[in-house]
C-alpha cells in the first residue's frame, strides 16, 4: 500500500515538475532575454500553483469530514503545492533580482507568511484542528485575492492588468465562499 501512495505522489510530482519546465523553457523561448523569461516564468508558474491550490481547497471541503491524514490524494496535492510553490518562489525572485523591482517591505509580510504555511503545510495540516486547516486555506486565498487586485490596480511593475487578472479573481471569491457555505453546513451536522 505505501508503495502504491509513494509512487502516485512520484508520478504527481513529475507531472508538475515536467509543468514548471515547460512554463520555464516556453518562456525562455518567447522571452529569451533572462530578465524577461524569469518574469514570465514567474507569471505563468504562479498559475499553475493556483490551480494546484484551488483543487487541494476543494477536495479538502469536498472530502469533510475525512481527515487530512486519511486522505491520501489531499496529502500528495498539498505537498505538490508546495514544492511548486518554491518553485514558484525561485522564479519570482529571480525575476525581482533580475529587474531590479523594489521592494516594500511592508506588503511582503503577509505573502511571507503565506509561503511559510505553504512550506509547513505537508508536514503539519494533517495534525492541526478544523479552525488552523481553515486559516491555512482561508489565508492563502485571501493572500491570492490580494495580489489579483493589486494586478488589477496595476500596482505590479512590468505587469498590466489582464483578462486573467480578473478571472482568477473571480474564481477565488467564488470558491472561498462556495467552499465556506459547505464547509459549514457539513461542519453543522457532524
Amino acid at each position: 500500500m505505501f508503495n502504491l501512495i509513494k509512487n502516485s505522489f512520484n508520478k504527481l510530482l513529475l507531472l508538475g515538475l515536467f509543468a514548471e519546465l515547460i512554463v520555464f523553457i516556453g518562456s525562455y523561448y518567447f522571452y529569451p532575454e533572462l530578465n524577461e523569461t524569469f518574469k514570465y516564468a514567474a507569471r505563468y508558474s504562479g498559475r499553475i500553483s493556483l490551480l494546484v491550490f484551488l483543487y487541494c481547497f476543494y477536495s479538502y471541503t469536498f472530502s469533510f469530514p475525512k481527515p487530512i491524514s486519511k486522505n491520501v490524494e489531499l496529502g500528495n496535492f498539498i505537498k505538490l503545492f508546495a514544492i511548486l510553490h518554491i518553485i514558484h518562489f525561485g522564479f519570482l525572485a529571480t525575476n525581482i533580482y533580475l529587474n531590479n523591482i523594489e521592494l516594500v517591505p511592508i506588503k511582503l509580510l503577509g505573502g511571507f507568511i503565506a509561503y511559510l504555511m505553504i512550506v509547513i503545510a505537508p508536514f503539519i495540516l494533517h495534525k492541526v484542528t478544523f479552525k488552523i486547516q481553515l486559516l491555512y486555506f482561508y489565508y492563502v486565498t485571501l493572500v491570492m485575492i490580494i495580489t489579483y487586485v493589486a494586478r488589477i490596480k496595476g500596482d505590479f511593475e512590468g505587469a498590466e492588468p489582464f483578462w486573467f487578472h480578473y478571472v482568477s479573481l473571480g474564481v477565488l471569491v467564488f470558491c472561498s465562499l462556495t467552499f465556506g457555505v459547505k464547509l459549514y453546513k457539513l461542519k453543522r451536522k457532524k
